[in-house]
């Protein structure tokens, strides 16, 4: 594969020479100047282009890897090569602010509220026969772990999220399934955290989760919607709940004399 060819880039500007190159070069692939696949020219040539020094070209090079627009392979046959758009960048940083601690439970559950809703009702208008069956299933398995009592509750967890993930795909919008899957695959810390196996929880949530794939199957939308609200409600009632028992059992701090 050759280089890619044309009169893409101009010199940098002075003043900010390293941050122009950056956006020259994100602008050409925004504009599919540049398409997936596609190798930026030699590096000489984008030095004499862009009027740069080769450590100014490669530190804009490892910025533009780091936002996942191009892969850089060494070698002979290596080059920068401009990289097929894709979410891994903005669910490692969500990955990030979960785990951190940066998002709370609230502004997790307030996020689900809206975007779960809306996710249910979309999935009761576009479900085939074939996802129903898919979510029957799955919600099967969810009452057998039920029946297990205690014993389920860890992987009763997991089969809630997976149907929660099912959903989201169902509703055929690719941007509630990204949300979905980064929700979902990393909310599990909170409940472990916040989210206890008290008597009747997993009953509890089950019984949401036979109302909402009803809804589904059922082709209601406004049902579904408001039946994955009051569940993530419930979500965000319960976590609070453990959160400020939590908060009370930590040590006072006395004050000095």
């Amino acid at each position: 594969m050759s280089a890619k060819k044309g009169p893409y880039f101009q010199k940098a500007k002075k003043n900010r020479v390293f941050q122009d190159v950056v956006n020259q070069i994100q602008e050409a692939i925004i504009d599919r100047k540049l398409a997936p696949g596609d190798i930026l020219p030699p590096e000489r040539q984008l030095r004499e282009s862009f009027n740069i020094s080769r450590g100014t070209l490669r530190e804009a090079l490892r910025v533009l890897e780091q936002k996942g627009l191009i892969e850089i392979r060494v070698g002979t046959t290596g080059g920068s090569i401009v990289r097929q758009a894709g979410m891994e960048q903005l669910t490692e940083t969500f990955t990030l602010l979960i785990r951190s601690g940066s998002l709370s439970v609230m502004d997790v559950g307030q996020f689900r509220t809206g975007v779960e809703g809306k996710t249910a009702a979309l999935a009761a208008q576009r479900a085939s026969a074939r996802e129903i069956k898919i979510l029957e299933t799955m919600l099967k398995k969810a009452e057998q772990l039920n029946a297990r009592g205690s014993d389920g509750w860890e992987e009763f967890l997991d089969i809630d999220q997976e149907i929660h993930k099912e959903l989201a795909k169902i509703s055929k919008n690719s941007l509630y399934i990204l949300v979905s899957e980064m929700v979902h695959d990393n909310i599990r810390q909170y409940y472990d955290k916040f989210l206890e196996n008290v008597q009747g929880r997993m009953a509890e949530n089950l019984k949401d989760l036979e109302e909402m794939v009803l809804a589904v199957k059922n082709h209601q939308p406004l049902e579904a919607e408001r039946v994955a609200e009051n569940h993530v409600h419930k979500f965000i009632v319960h976590m609070k709940e453990k959160e400020a028992l939590l908060a009370n059992r930590q040590p006072k701090a006395t004050a000095k004399p």
